[in-house]
């Protein structure tokens, strides 16, 4: 079994190769020629779909609306230009931080 960082990591390679695909043969492409706004809108409604799966079913559905949530948030970060190395640089510096105490930090 592939690791979680390698898989987020394969995921982001497929998303950057596709990027410039023809948008009639690849969703990343359609998705990348609709736009950041377009993006950001599907990111969210894969995270309620992903918090209402939570919620009211089963552990299956809230595994497949996570993969398609981590999916669409790799097409956010290649559009932004962020990788997930930057994400795991950040997620290294919180550790060992309290979340609260990273959060009032946050609104400084």
């Amino acid at each position: 079994m592939t690791s979680a960082p390698d898989q987020i990591a394969t995921l982001y390679a497929t998303v950057l190769a596709r990027r410039a695909a023809d948008p009639s043969a690849s969703y990343v492409a359609k998705l990348t020629a609709r736009g950041r706004a377009k993006i950001a809108q599907k990111v969210g409604e894969e995270g309620l779909e992903t918090a209402l799966a939570a919620v009211g079913e089963g552990r299956a559905q809230v595994i497949a609306e996570s993969a398609d949530l981590l999916f669409h948030l790799a097409v956010l970060w290649a559009d932004c230009g962020i990788t997930p190395d930057d994400v795991m640089a950040e997620l290294a510096r919180r550790e060992g931080t309290s979340g609260l105490a990273e959060k009032a930090a946050r609104k400084d």
